[in-house]
């Protein structure tokens, strides 16, 4: 693909700040110059009104742009991956920010690169930050591998919500009569009219009631539509936040005199183990999150039907907890080329990809995309081709596997690799 059939200008690599010996990671991305976020943005091509900055070094880039360049044919596609890993990781991401800083920075080619956004829980502990490498990172790195734009943060907004929202639910069933409930669900307006919610009209269609007058309804289809009647040992859907506090794995709630001995055994997960994490990984619009965030079951009512965010009637409201977070963010490598950050499912519980948004916009705006696949080539490169290529429609165009000495000695039959302790020395000596 030309250059020319594409918009951007001409790409300004930014000189690396070489030194012998090399410096540590923090070091390199602290003295590493930083583009204006603004400049990256007009090198590839995107107008002014494309972008929402979040100060000088990070901006959300809007999905309108899809809709401008839907002519324009998508870039090379190229997916890195890597063996299996030791719990220490293989340097994926190092290779992912490598290569393109290679075809950008060196060979003068159009590229983007597109990694997940990483998670505190691993920044804080033995595995560090997922910025990359050496002179082969994502800067800034502070606020790369932290808080970025606040897109895990309306993960947790989002969770949470329907987390309370099910307690709550169970809570009021359980204090409610069906005319008591109904009533609060569905109170007259000035008029004395009431109306049904999407999310109660949604709820209907289930049972197949066709009223279109809440007043209308029978007490039974009443109590269809207002009583969930969840059975609280099914309950699947747990808090979570950001950190990795093993404390919070297991916890009893409700124990508080308001809640009147309503108590129940739950506990707390990562955020980026949510399922809205794969969610916004595998969306293609906010009218495609809506409808997948509607779609997920929280748990199991006592007639064994199943019960959904939207029978909670929460969807909508996770929608707009989610709004911005559904836009990818720029941010540039250490040489100046563009990288998008979206994302960050794991790939032993969802499928441990970048998303597919920040992939298309890329592809549509570089003649290279390097996205990179969570884990071992067994996992998530696997996830990569069965999942995000097969509901994207995209096709990679080659596949770069990332193998080391270490992972290579170790899945020989080397010595064990314990997260926390020291390696052992054969993995640290040759053996020629």
């Amino acid at each position: 693909m030309s250059p020319e059939t594409r918009t951007h200008k001409s790409f300004t690599a930014t000189p690396l700040k070489r030194r012998s010996p090399v410096p540590s990671d923090i070091d390199i991305a602290q003295e590493a110059t930083l583009k204006p976020i603004t400049l990256i943005a007009e090198e590839l091509g995107l107008l002014p009104n494309e972008i929402e900055q979040y100060g000088d070094t990070k901006a959300k880039v809007r999905l309108e742009v899809l809709q401008r360049l839907h002519h324009i044919p998508d870039g090379k596609y190229i997916d890195v991956t890597a063996i299996t890993p030791t719990p220490l990781g293989e340097g994926k991401t190092t290779t992912t920010v490598g290569l393109s800083q290679a075809l950008g920075a060196h060979l003068n080619k159009s590229v983007i690169t597109c990694i997940r956004q990483p998670s505190q829980g691993p920044t804080f502990g033995i595995k560090g930050g997922a910025a990359g490498g050496g002179y082969s990172q994502v800067i800034p790195m502070e606020e790369f591998n932290l808080h970025l734009t606040g897109d895990i943060h309306a993960i947790t907004a989002a969770n949470n919500l329907c987390a309370a929202a099910i307690d709550a639910r169970m809570f009021h069933e359980a204090e409610s009569t069906d005319e008591q409930l109904f009533n609060r669900l569905l109170p007259t307006d000035k008029s004395g009219k009431r109306h049904f919610t999407k999310s109660m009209v949604a709820r209907l269609e289930k049972f197949k009631i066709t009223a279109s007058d809440p007043d209308e309804l029978t007490p039974e289809e009443r109590r269809k539509l207002c009583r969930l009647d969840i059975d609280p040992d099914t309950i699947t859907w747990r808090r979570v936040v950001d950190t990795s506090d093993r404390f919070l794995r297991g916890i009893t709630i409700g124990i508080g005199p308001q809640e009147k001995g309503f108590t129940r055994n739950t506990g707390y997960d990562i955020t980026v183990a949510s399922e809205i994490m794969a969610i916004l990984a595998l969306t293609t619009s906010l009218k495609d999150m809506r409808e997948r965030l509607g779609r997920i079951v929280i748990g199991i009512s006592k007639a064994g039907e199943a019960v959904t965010a939207e029978d909670l009637g929460v969807a909508g409201a996770m929608t707009v907890l989610m709004r911005d977070a559904i836009k990818p963010t720029l941010m540039q490598t250490v040489e100046g080329t563009p990288v998008f950050v979206h994302a960050g499912p794991f790939a032993n519980i969802a499928h441990g990809n970048s998303s597919i948004i920040a992939d298309k916009i890329a592809l549509k705006l570089a003649d290279y995309v390097i996205t990179e696949s969570g884990f071992g080539a067994d996992m998530g490169m696997e996830k990569f081709m069965n999942i995000k290529c097969r509901y994207s429609g995209l096709k990679p165009s080659v596949v770069v596997l990332v193998a080391t000495i270490r992972a290579l000695k170790m899945h020989g039959g080397g010595p064990k690799v314990v997260a926390g302790k020291p390696l052992d020395l054969a993995y640290t000596s040759e053996n020629l």
